[in-house]
């Protein structure tokens, strides 16, 4: 695999974080391709990125995740593009190719409706855009009993109700809101609260991703090829319904990919994904775009 380095971006308020794999310029004419998330930063896509050492990788932590450390940190989409848009600038200007994950692939489409010349390709894999579902009201009450959790009782808390939320197939209806809490025991978390609430993803900042508001009109105007993913395993669950519905907002079907939400995931545990299987569906989509 090709030799990771990492560099600072310096932004008012601090600093963003990024990674490079890869020779730049990219090696016989490529495009560098970009593997975004949110709130997952770089570490996420070691898997996926090791399976690609012919291409240039560039990975980062958003703003307020991981090593990006930005006082007042904006989690909005439009903020996140716009930062992808200066990594683009400092990795040569695009065309890039873009393969975004959750709430990656959200600003990975924010960042294709504001500079449609800065990406050729890319891969929005179950963006989980609550607001395109046809049951928005409940996604989002299920997703506020999530953050509710967490700020009364902790990290186990608030995960307990995440993995239901994630892993509930259809629609939400009231019956899913009306059932008990969780017991985070059962998903081997921990029932003591450790007083932290700065979590990203329970602690309020992914509330503008889930709310963003798609621009059909402007994706579809743009030069680039917009491929909405999702997985075969999780394709009625909440981010794979979300991708269905901005697949069809856009005109298209979902691509679907191998695995789940997190497919890209390699390891033992009880949420790995396929990743060698899953890298070589994005292959083969980035080769066809």
């Amino acid at each position: 695999m090709a030799e990771t380095v990492t560099h600072d971006l310096d932004v008012p308020g601090g600093a963003l974080v990024y990674d490079i794999a890869g020779p730049l310029p990219p090696a016989d004419g490529q495009r560098p391709l970009f593997m975004i998330g949110h709130p997952m930063g770089s570490s996420g896509f070691a898997e996926l990125a090791s399976r690609f050492p012919d291409r240039t990788v560039v990975s980062y932590d958003p703003r307020g995740c991981d090593r990006s450390h930005v006082a007042d940190a904006d989690h909005s989409p439009r903020q996140n593009a716009e930062d992808v848009h200066q990594l683009i600038g400092l990795v040569g200007g695009g065309p890039v190719d873009v393969f975004g994950s959750s709430g990656g692939a959200v600003t990975g489409l924010a960042l294709v409706s504001l500079y449609p010349d800065d990406v050729a390709v890319l891969v929005a894999h179950e963006p989980p855009i609550l607001e395109v579902l046809p049951d928005a009201a409940n996604a989002r009450a299920a997703f506020r009993q999530v953050t509710d959790a967490y700020r009364r009782g902790g990290f186990g808390a608030g995960m307990a109700r995440f993995i239901v939320l994630t892993s509930t197939e259809g629609e939400f209806t009231h019956q899913h809101l009306d059932q008990p809490a969780p017991d985070p025991a059962m998903f081997g978390l921990p029932t003591e609260d450790d007083g932290g609430r700065d979590n990203p993803l329970m602690s309020g900042v992914s509330d503008p991703v889930i709310e963003y508001d798609l621009d059909p009109d402007a994706l579809n105007a743009a030069p680039t090829t917009v491929v909405i993913a999702a997985g075969v395993e999780s394709r009625n669950q909440v981010p794979g319904r979300a991708a269905a519905e901005v697949a069809r907002l856009l005109g298209s079907e979902p691509t679907m990919f191998p695995s789940h939400h997190g497919g890209f995931n390699g390891g033992d545990g009880p949420y790995a994904g396929k990743p060698e299987e899953f890298a070589a569906k994005l292959r083969e989509v980035l080769a066809a775009g």
